[in-house]
């Protein structure tokens, strides 16, 4: 189902709690809220839609990719690039990583670990930091 955007500062500022297999259906709302955005939008975090679960769902080029419980364990090349959001207005400079390893959990809950680049880890990057309440 697709769920309205958070736009609550205070409520996006918290640290998300671990998903569990419970959770598969904030997952479908998210996938299913991001394609609605698609226009405008390349990656969501669950607190987006207003639920404070470690879920982020990310636009991979040809498919949309869930990740439970995402941590970035690696990250190599920093740049500087500027970023928008749709739960702020306007764009805001951050320091990115052009490649990084991820470790997670996929859609049947089995535990990943993948690497990264480009435009592909920047969105990860930023929807990570959604999870931690950091808020670009």
């Amino acid at each position: 189902m697709i769920q309205p955007i958070m736009k609550d500062v205070i409520f996006l500022s918290q640290k998300a709690e671990p998903a569990t297999p419970e959770d598969q259906q904030v997952a479908m709302d998210l996938l299913d809220t991001l394609k609605a955005h698609e226009g405008e939008c390349v990656g969501m975090a669950a607190n987006m839609i207003g639920v404070n679960k470690a879920i982020i769902a990310v636009n991979i080029g040809f498919m949309n990719l869930i990740m439970y419980n995402p941590e970035i364990i690696k990250k190599a090349q920093p740049f500087q690039t500027e970023e928008g959001c749709l739960s702020l207005v306007g764009v805001r400079k951050c320091t990115r990583y052009k490649e990084i390893e991820v470790r997670y959990q996929d859609v049947n809950f089995k535990q990943q670990c993948q690497k990264f680049n480009g435009w592909t880890a920047q969105i990860i990057q930023h929807e990570v930091d959604h999870l931690h309440g950091q808020i670009i």
